[in-house]
């Protein structure tokens, strides 16, 4: 935004912005000049430009396809670029803080390290037993599990739905949303072969029987995704595994459904 388009403003709004690391920190006020057609991302990069270049965010894309922009805007969790100002202004005021649940960088910057270290804990990579001198599997777009499959597959990782999880808050161990999506998805995908490793990943005591179903995930998910419906999806698959199969978690510990293993 530049200063001849700050003049042509009509009025100012009053935004609270968090400042600090994860030691110590507070919010800081900027007036912020209004504009029409204004959303949360242009409002953060006016202050930086304008008002404190020290102040730290992401950002990408601009247009909703990355995700890194993801931030607290009145204490809901948002894609800023996406998120218009009078859509969410209120008495004038904005309040602006790092996503929740997740250690703070620098400001509006968070470490999302432990988010994607999830992904990963949960068997979110695709394991497939074709090599690349094969040829292309052939899937038909209208099977039912490729359906299945497909509806969960629009994450883009940016954390949203992790930082709206109240199960995350008081279970730092727990998955999350995003990661047992991910691997509903994978599992529903009839090219995967990591399908019993990946049940035994996500029905430990911090996998998706934990999940209090209150739906924050798809409340707020700017892609319109269920992970709740996902994770019932897991919940049904890991309690049919461990009736007909016997599924044993990892040797020594308590799996979702409150046996533990020698």
């Amino acid at each position: 935004m530049s200063s001849s388009a700050a003049t042509s403003s009509t009025g100012s709004i009053a935004v609270s912005v968090w400042r600090g690391d994860a030691r110590h920190g507070n919010f800081q006020l900027f007036q912020v000049p209004q504009q029409p057609s204004q959303t949360i991302l242009d409002v953060v990069t006016w202050i930086q430009r304008h008002a404190d270049p020290g102040l730290s965010y992401r950002f990408a894309c601009r247009v909703g396809m990355c995700g890194s922009c993801a931030m607290m805007v009145n204490g809901i969790p948002r894609w800023t670029c996406r998120t218009h100002v009078n859509k969410v202004l209120r008495d004038n005021r904005l309040t602006i803080e790092p996503l929740r649940n997740m250690p703070i960088i620098k400001d509006l910057a968070c470490d999302m390290s432990e988010f994607f270290d999830k992904w990963k804990q949960a068997r979110g990579q695709f394991e497939g037993s074709s090599t690349r001198d094969q040829q292309v599997a052939a899937l038909s777009p209208g099977l039912p599990r490729r359906r299945i499959a497909d509806a969960a597959t629009e994450c883009i990782n940016c954390g949203i739905c992790y930082a709206a999880c109240d199960v995350v808050s008081w279970n730092r161990d727990y998955l999350g949303p995003a990661a047992l999506n991910r691997a509903w998805s994978l599992q529903n995908d009839e090219r995967d072969c990591a399908g019993e490793q990946r049940l035994r990943a996500v029905a430990g005591d911090a996998g998706c029987h934990q999940c209090h179903a209150q739906q924050g995930c798809a409340t707020y998910c700017p892609n319109e995704l269920n992970p709740t419906a996902s994770i019932a999806g897991l919940k049904r698959m890991v309690s049919q595994a461990w009736f007909n199969k016997g599924l044993a978690c990892h040797p020594g510990k308590k799996c979702g459904l409150g046996k533990r293993h020698a």
